[in-house]
């Protein structure tokens, strides 16, 4: 599981059945500079699928690949990144 910022939302012009009801955001994972604010600390956009209703500016706890689709054993969905968590705060200690 991975801390992302949600930078913005996917509007899809075709959706596969199992996956309506729900939106599609856009995140930045981010290491511990870059939950701090360093830019450095920041990673390539990917797609997540979201039924929390996270929105630009939240931070969300992502689960990948097969973890992903846990939540809707035993049905299958075609998803890479699910938002398992909206996160009110994050505290690093060194």
């Amino acid at each position: 599981m991975r801390i992302a910022e949600v930078i913005g939302r996917v509007t899809l012009s075709q959706c596969h059945a199992s996956l309506r009801g729900a939106t599609w955001l856009l995140g930045v994972p981010l290491t511990a500079e870059g939950i701090q604010g360093d830019a450095a600390g920041r990673g390539e956009p990917f797609v997540i699928y979201d039924e929390m209703g996270a929105s630009p500016g939240s931070m969300i706890a992502v689960s990948e690949g097969a973890e992903a689709s846990n939540p809707f054993y035993p049905d299958s969905k075609p998803i890479d990144g699910y938002n398992a968590a909206i996160l009110d705060t994050v505290k690093i200690e060194l």
